[in-house]
């Protein structure tokens, strides 16, 4: 074999690498909730399920929506919830990460303009190894039913 063929295998063998984090991890129920009129940023929502054998990491979020896309959580500050960017989230191997309200969450920041509810925003989560998947997330209105630790009728 000559070198370019050598090369050529190698990528050949490396792009299948880098497809294996996606292939193993599956979204359920991204949405992303609506903003009040005006607001500047919102927040994406999700399951992220890893059936692969290797834990992985979401170390990227990007939208068309927004011009800045940010992995964050919440946390308790001395009794005050504060959001931060996260470095990754992780996701065990046969496992998940819930992306929820109050929570890890993707922050779609300066909204290039405003959402309606029922649009449709592509979500491309990328991984640690350079593999990415793209979800379309669903702008939904938030409900007190949907909101954790918010009492609802039934």
């Amino acid at each position: 074999m000559n070198k370019l063929s050598i090369l050529l295998a190698g990528l050949m063998v490396s792009s299948g690498l880098l497809a294996a984090s996606a292939d193993g991890v599956s979204v359920a129920s991204p949405y992303v909730r609506l903003a009040p009129p005006n607001a500047p940023a919102t927040g994406a929502f999700m399951v992220i399920k890893n059936a692969g054998e290797k834990d992985v990491k979401v170390v990227k979020a990007d939208n068309p929506a927004s011009r800045v896309t940010e992995l964050h959580t919440h946390i308790n500050e001395g009794g005050v919830m504060k959001m931060r960017p996260v470095p990754a989230i992780d996701v065990k191997s046969k496992g998940e990460a819930v992306l929820q309200p109050g929570g890890l969450h993707v922050m779609l920041i300066d909204l290039k303009a405003p959402m309606k509810e029922g649009d449709s925003v592509p979500i491309t989560l990328t991984f640690d190894d350079g593999s990415s998947k793209t979800v379309d997330a669903k702008v939904i209105k938030p409900t007190p039913a949907a909101m954790p630790g918010m009492p609802h009728a039934h």
